[in-house]
């Protein structure tokens, strides 16, 4: 018995399969007497039974795992009379035979009754080459015999899992474990049978498996059979040994057929070591294509165009992976290499139900995936063959074709991707201009998932700080680039600011990465051919010569093309401008660049670039996948506008204060699927029947949403969901929902995943199922006419898995079939034919059901096609939804903060200020296992208030806790102006237009940066940003270079910042003596950490608390004591500091003379 298949899946192997199949074994010849030799010792001895010409398959219960296939004569022709001996023969009751023992005979023997589509049926064998793998009338590969196979079981196979028990046949019987296949049988068949057992046996062992002996089992003192004793002489030669000298051969085949791979060139014949090398393409010989067989034709045309991309090969119900791919299969994740291959090449591979699961695997380790599947089944294609094909040798070969590629930036199927967020493959050009410091940057980048394109043209300086903000927001996980056009410096800042596991490709300029004439032409093409027209953002870019980005837009549709996915994304004409810097938005929202997002780790932390511990991670609370990406936009872009920020605080005050309300829409969001990555899929013709089901539901949802909502009562809505509220579309929505709520079968979406329309939808479809109901109607009419000519009720239907509607007649009637009727199978209680009329309608219904199936796929197509074209009104309805899920996910993030939480009250100034009391970092709340509210000491904070005292010179010992406030203002700063609740007693505050930062000492290896030049630079861009409405923060400025310069510095800038810009903001440093440069300045307030010291044990108390004052020294003296450094080290550095001080203060005093 074949083990039951579990429900989850877990790492598989196509050889793990193998492993798992049950020995197959021929009959030998019987000797004239018994033999003397043992059984071998690991196998079960069997109950005797005694086989005779007139023996039924039922009396060997469980023989089909063994695998005797007999063949009975049929009625119509004479019996010949078997040898006595043969009478006599003993075998093993199967009964008490291992488990995974099973044994067949090779195709000489082991056939079956005609098919009446393929003329035979037979249990495929994953380890043979099936027809289409070797053509006989090539001319160069030899015909090969059709082998038998022992595959042994170890059990204890780490490799074994739900997979290893997948078959790839697609003529697996259903009950295969009560019936045997029945055939008329010679005597001189068996006897030849018998005589060339012994011979075959040592050589025939499956070279696909590492062979082990088999289990003992708690019969293994019992006497054995024939077929024991036969077997027993296999010990003298190792099967392993034969298994291994075959994997041997194999080998020396495959490398004296496939010297090309060894020094491998590009399809123009470049060498691997050339600067011109292509690794995309493969140069195949003409002698090497000359000698391909038709399959491996049809694989090495697909793989030499995708040289870098892992192709998973569809064969049967397997996905395989031959001779690079699969030793990266095998050497990466540990999948077994078949030892004989398949075609000549070496071979890996996985069932097709877990497809999706490898496939994510291979991208997440950094491979592009490849996905070629069958366009047919054998049934098509003797169909097909019948109809005539045009060469022969084609027609052997079931039709494949490139579905898709799979990267990691382009991934739209939700089992393949690991979040909600947006995965972005951007393509930039740039124009630099040396003379005036600046260059030119264009932009395109897009989200497969969602089908979004998103185009931007703007003016950088030489560092490209508009280019690090923007790839620090949308974190591009694929990045294409014009090869050897892009400069040093562009190309450095890319590598850096992307996704940690970004993927680039660098692609030829022109040929790939077209120009922007090239784009319009090919543009033209598409939308010519989808009748389409050019979205209107492209026009614009187009008429005022935003050639970058066009040009980076045509590098994106090359790739899209070469992944087979340009035609369901770009026809989509999700087509937007995405520009942070353009003066309108900036006037909206505020600006934070990448440095800031960085340093602030809003989005990603900087110990490992995961979202632990950061701001986003602790707001985004959202129910929605599609609101969580809404809600990511949102922290991008805080607001500046008062009222628009109050509009949501009113909101998130509602529903913080009414429980009944916020469950109600909390509820029913849990509900819906992430509808806007669906709306994609159902474009693109991919999604599954089962999850457009889910769909219809979500928009069901969403209706009863909103009218619980309006139950509720609008009047007692505020803010920014009343308005969502009377603004839905309500009525687009219920003519959607009334539209397809009965156009399907949901049942079979469900069930089956399939599209099954309601009567009267689609002609072409009712009529295919009436013919299919015609043919079904006859075959029972026949039924009914055998019941009542042979007079028994009991005579009925059965199905075999592929063999349907067979004839089961009680064994008591089997005499009185007539000589035509052909015999499919028997038990000791019944036999199943086929009679003329019967196979012949069969045949027909066969053919019916393939070519409604044919139909059943088109029409999934038309009803997806049909239900597109409300793509529009879908996604006004997502839009709202995913803001309300927004205010949803701020509330829930302010009821997380702890207690006391304060609503913010903005107020509108001319000049910022902020004015925090009891501000606590809102990272450290109940639940985050580091500290909570009680342990963390909070901080009242005011700046710039009566526009005085502007920034903080803030002074303190090591470790005081200076750079946790700094960061606590910020972070504060931004989650008040995107609507949420602050963990503090009362807040108010003027919205900031910025938050610019200047955090640490980093230096920057992969851009050639010292931590003095970051220092500087950053620094820099602070000063021609900042406005009095921003808000900075500065942290130990100076310290990358000698002392003097460090404080000259910081004395200049801090004096610029706070005469001149004026805005408001921290200065933390260590410079003592800089405080006293700023004593009576109307715009520098002079704060400190509060600490207590012990002079004699030189410890220091940290008390965490802001005051105002300058702080007596940074007392390093004292926490290098505390950290552990021997105390004569630290006696030697306080003799040393004050002899520095001493001296400094000398040299001050000679300079003042001098002046």
């Amino acid at each position: 018995m074949v083990e039951e298949i579990p429900k989850k899946m877990k790492q598989a192997s196509l050889m793990s399969f193998l492993t798992r199949k049950k020995p197959i074994v021929k009959p030998p010849t019987p000797p004239a007497e018994e033999s003397n030799k043992p059984p071998l010792k690991e196998l079960q001895p069997p109950i005797e039974t005694t086989i005779t010409p007139d023996t039924t398959v039922d009396d060997f219960k469980g023989s089909q795992e063994l695998g005797l296939n007999l063949r009975e004569e049929n009625s119509n022709v004479k019996k010949k009379e078997t040898p006595s001996k043969l009478q006599k023969e003993h075998y093993r009751d199967p009964t008490s035979s291992p488990a995974h023992l099973n044994g067949s005979f090779d195709d000489s023997f082991n056939s079956i009754a005609s098919s009446p589509v393929k003329g035979r049926r037979k249990r495929i064998n994953y380890s043979e080459l099936s027809d289409e793998d070797e053509d006989e009338e090539d001319g160069v590969v030899k015909p090969r015999k059709k082998k038998r196979s022992f595959a042994w079981d170890d059990g204890d196979d780490e490799d074994f899992d739900m997979d290893s028990d997948v078959k790839n046949s697609d003529n697996d019987d259903d009950d295969d474990d009560e019936f045997t296949d029945d055939r008329n049988s010679t005597k001189e068949e068996l006897e030849n049978l018998y005589d060339n057992t012994k011979i075959e046996s040592e050589e025939e062992i499956e070279k696909d498996d590492f062979v082990e002996p088999l289990r003992k089992t708690s019969n293994s003192s019992k006497k054995g059979s024939k077929i024991s004793s036969i077997l027993s002489g296999r010990q003298k030669s190792p099967l392993k040994s034969n298994s291994l000298s075959a994997q041997k051969k194999f080998s020396k085949e495959n490398e004296e057929r496939y010297q090309w791979l060894i020094t491998v060139k590009d399809a123009d014949g470049h060498l691997e070591t050339d600067p011109n090398y292509d690794p995309r393409t493969l140069y195949i010989p003409p002698s090497a294509w000359a000698k391909f067989t038709a399959f491996e034709k049809q694989y090495w045309e697909i793989k030499s165009k995708m040289w870098d991309t892992v192709v998973f090969f569809k064969k049967g119900k397997f996905f395989e992976l031959y001779e690079k791919d699969a030793d990266i299969a095998h050497s990466k994740f540990d999948l077994k290499l078949a030892g004989t291959g398949r075609a000549n090449m070496r071979l890996a591979g996985v069932p097709e139900m877990s497809f999706d699961y490898w496939a994510k695997r291979f991208i997440t380790a950094g491979y592009k995936v490849a996905k070629v599947d069958q366009k047919e089944s054998m049934l098509a294609k003797e169909i097909r063959g019948k109809n005539g094909a045009q060469d022969a040798k084609e027609s052997k070969v079931i039709q494949r074709e490139l579905e898709y590629v799979l990267t990691c930036g382009t991934l739209m199927d939700e089992n393949l991707l690991n979040d909600e967020m947006s995965k972005y493959c951007l393509s930039i050009k740039e124009n630099i201009d040396w003379e005036n410091s600046s260059k030119k940057i264009g932009l395109c980048f897009v989200d497969v998932s969602t089908g979004n394109f998103y185009l931007l043209e703007f003016d950088d300086d030489l560092e490209c700080s508009k280019l690090e903000t923007l790839l620090s927001q949308i974190n591009p996980m694929e990045v294409l680039v014009p090869k050897n056009e892009l400069d040093t410096l562009t190309l450095r800042v890319l590598k850096f600011n992307s996704h940690p596991n970004a993927s680039f490709n660098f692609i030829k300029p022109e040929a790939e990465f077209w120009d922007h004439e090239k784009t319009v032409d090919e543009l033209s093409k598409f939308n010519e051919t989808h009748d389409l027209k050019t979205p209107p953002v492209l026009q614009s870019y187009y008429q005022h010569d935003k050639f970058l980005a066009f040009s980076a837009f045509g590098a994106v549709f090359w790739y899209l093309r070469t992944l087979k996915l340009d035609s369901n994304i770009i026809s989509m004409g999700n087509f937007k401008e995405y520009n942070p810097f353009d003066k309108n938005l900036l006037g909206s929202s505020m600006r934070l660049d990448g440095i800031t997002l960085q340093n602030l780790e809003v989005f990603n932390n900087s110990f490992d670039q995961s979202d632990r511990g950061t701001l986003f991670r602790i707001l985004n609370r959202g129910v929605t996948a599609f609101g969580k990406r809404v809600f990511k936009n949102w922290v991008i872009h805080p607001l500046l506008n008062k009222h628009a920020i109050d509009e949501r605080l009113d909101s998130v005050e509602l529903l913080l204060n009414d429980g009944d309300l916020k469950y109600i829409i909390e509820s029913k969001l849990k509900r819906v699927v992430d509808i806007e990555r669906m709306l994609t899929r159902i474009h693109s013709k991919s999604l599954r029947a089962k999850d457009f089901v889910k769909v219809i539901d979500s928009f069901q949802v969403i209706s009863e949403l909103v009218n619980d909502i309006n139950r509720y009562g609008i009047e007692n809505l505020r803010g920014l969901l009343r308005s969502l509220i009377n603004s839905f579309p309500i009525a687009e929505m219920n003519d959607l929902l009334v539209t397809w709520n009965d156009k399907f079968d949901r049942d079979a979406a469900i069930n089956e995943d399939l599209i099954v329309p309601k009567e009267g939808v689609d002609a072409e479809f009712d009529e295919s199922n009436a013919k299919i109901i015609g043919v079904e109607n006859e075959l029972n009419a026949y039924l009914k006419e055998y019941r009542k000519q042979y007079k028994s009720n009991e005579i009925c239907y059965k199905d075999s898995g592929k063999e349907i509607y067979l004839i089961e007649v009680p064994i008591k009637l089997a005499n009185k079939i007539p000589r035509d009727w052909q015999q499919m199978a028997a038990t000791s209680k019944c036999k199943r034919y086929w009679s003329p009329e019967v196979k012949s309608l069969v045949k027909k219904l066969m053919e019916l059901r393939e070519l409604h199936k044919i139909i059943c796929l088109n029409l999934k197509d038309k009803i997806y096609e049909n239900f597109d074209k409300s793509y529009e009104k879908c996604m006004k309805v997502v839009t709202s939804i995913g803001k309300i899920d927004c205010l949803i996910s701020l509330t829930r993030a302010s009821e997380s903060l702890g207690y006391p939480i304060c609503r913010p009250e903005i107020v509108e100034s001319d000049n910022s200020f902020i004015d925090y009391k009891q501000l606590r970092h809102p990272c450290f709340m109940p639940g985050s296992g580091i500290l909570t509210t009680k342990d963390f000491i909070p901080n009242d904070i005011e700046l710039g208030i009566d526009n005085q005292n502007n920034i903080g010179l803030l002074t303190g010992a090591n470790a005081a806790g200076k750079s946790t406030l700094l960061r606590m203002s910020c972070i504060a700063t931004i989650m008040a102006q995107i609507g949420c609740f602050l963990p503090a007693e009362s807040a108010r505050l003027s919205p900031v237009d910025a938050i610019m930062t200047r955090l640490g000492a980093n230096d920057n290896i992969m851009q050639g940066k010292s931590t003095f030049y970051v220092e500087l630079l950053e620094t820099k861009k602070m000063l021609d940003n900042a406005t009095p409405k921003s808000l900075i923060i500065l942290d130990e400025l100076g310290r990358g270079g000698s002392s003097s310069d460090g404080f000259a510095i910081a004395e200049a800038v801090l004096h610029h910042f706070a005469t001149h810009i004026q805005a408001i903001g921290f200065f933390a440093t260590h410079y003592a003596n800089l405080g006293q440069s700023f004593l009576n300045h109307p715009k520098i307030i002079p704060l400190r950490m509060a600490i207590l010291v012990d002079s004699d044990s030189k410890k220091i108390t940290f008390l965490y608390k802001l005051e105002k004052g300058q702080s007596n020294g940074s007392f390093g003296m004292h926490v290098a004591t505390m950290c552990g450094i021997p105390k004569e080290i630290v006696q030697n550095a306080e003799i040393a500091a004050k002899k520095w001080e001493h001296t400094s203060k000398l040299d001050k005093i000679n300079d003042t003379k001098q002046v």
